[in-house]
């Protein structure tokens, strides 16, 4: 049997070698196949953020600053405020982040390269799910790159979840709605994807130019409710930002790794694709294939963010040729890109420096505090009054 079809993943996807050929990387591992308990919906209550946080005043509404942009939901908000708590004291840390990133399968180690940093569990944060996938750690980390004077504060979630772990469809995005209510005005998406090409080698990274989404859901279903009509029925534009693509191919190549633009295919999953399915894929324009990053990508360019994303090659996919994998290949597969997804990371950084640490309103005013800063950053990620144009 080519692929298994079947509603659930692989034998292999839980460390034992089967002989069905994968592909996905990270998309398809489960820590458990039982463990498919979704997270509780619901917000924080007023009385559980003040909790968590302190009783800190926002310094104004929070839902928007007139730039046409849908604000981070207030749950977003109110967990970016426990992360931005924990950070206080650090020196240069006025509670906002430039850059955001999700590190996927085998990348969750690149948060211990930041400076300075901090973690939080997702599940602390009473707004993330948490993920039952293979080397997804379920953590919140804020550190910077560069130095104290002219670094670039980042905000890293290492791991993420994904559809076919049982999550429903909003859940999805919540970890982007968390980095745009920190202050980050550019995400990168990073991933462990099957290869379609048979040029492709393990290890190569494919920097995503465009998707195609197999898995498509309304609009209402991706975002909070009380953003969907600001949304509902205007065309993308282009999910992936094209100076960020050129950007991150050229700031591969000098860290050895072989990198190129490419188009991800983003399947439901967890069973894996059969020889047949490859040929369609590769038929369609797709270079890779895995099963998350579109539901990110898509919530990060309606909140307004710049999306760079990147895929590692943890296998390639060969329909006349089969090959297995398991979890532990693609894993060490994906952590022998790291270096190249670091300078990825570190020019995007690089561009970025000077935007990290202060709001608009907070700009050399060195002791407002980490409270100050994301009363800000809702505001200027969210973008528009409730109910504005």
């Amino acid at each position: 049997m080519d692929g298994e079809a079947s509603g659930r993943p692989h034998a292999a996807a839980h460390g034992h070698r089967g002989d069905t050929p994968l592909s996905g990387g990270e998309d398809m591992i489960f820590r458990d196949e039982r463990q498919r308990v979704a997270m509780p919906t619901q917000e924080f209550t007023a009385a559980g953020r003040d909790a968590m946080v302190g009783a800190a005043d926002d310094g104004g509404d929070r839902r928007g600053g007139g730039h046409g942009r849908p604000p981070p939901p207030d749950g977003a908000v109110a967990a970016a405020r426990a992360v931005a708590a924990v950070g206080q004291g650090r020196a240069g840390w006025r509670g906002r982040a430039a850059v955001g990133v999700v590190l996927g399968t085998g990348l969750g180690a690149l948060a211990e390269r930041l400076e300075d940093a901090w973690s939080i569990p997702a599940r602390d944060t009473g707004w993330l799910a948490s993920s039952t996938a293979t080397g997804h750690a379920g953590r919140v980390v804020v550190g910077r790159i560069g130095g104290r004077a002219d670094g670039c504060w980042v905000a890293a979630l290492q791991g993420r979840v994904h559809g076919y772990e049982g999550h429903a469809p909003h859940l999805l995005s919540r970890g982007v709605e968390l980095l745009a209510a920190l202050g980050t005005t550019t995400v990168l998406l990073t991933n462990a994807a099957g290869g379609l090409r048979p040029d492709m080698r393990v290890g190569e990274l494919v920097v995503l130019s465009d998707h195609i989404d197999f898995v498509r859901t309304s609009v209402p279903a991706g975002l909070e409710p009380r953003r969907s009509e600001a949304v509902r029925g205007r065309p993308p534009s282009g999910f992936y930002d094209a100076a960020l693509v050129e950007r991150a191919v050229g700031a591969a190549r000098p860290a050895q790794a072989r990198a190129r633009a490419g188009v991800y295919a983003h399947l439901l999953g967890p069973s894996y694709e059969t020889r047949a399915e490859y040929r369609m894929l590769r038929r369609f324009g797709a270079d890779v294939v895995g099963m998350s990053t579109v539901p990110e990508a898509v919530a990060a360019h309606r909140l307004g963010l710049r999306v760079a994303a990147v895929s590692v090659v943890t296998n390639v996919a060969r329909p006349d040729a089969a090959d297995r994998t398991d979890a532990e290949d693609v894993c060490q597969a994906a952590a022998g890109a790291a270096d190249g997804v670091w300078a990825i990371l570190r020019a995007i950084a690089a561009d970025c420096r000077g935007e990290g640490g202060r709001g608009e309103e907070g700009r050399g005013e060195e002791g407002r505090g980490e409270e100050a800063g994301v009363a800000g950053n809702a505001r200027q990620a969210g973008g528009r009054e409730e109910g504005g144009p």
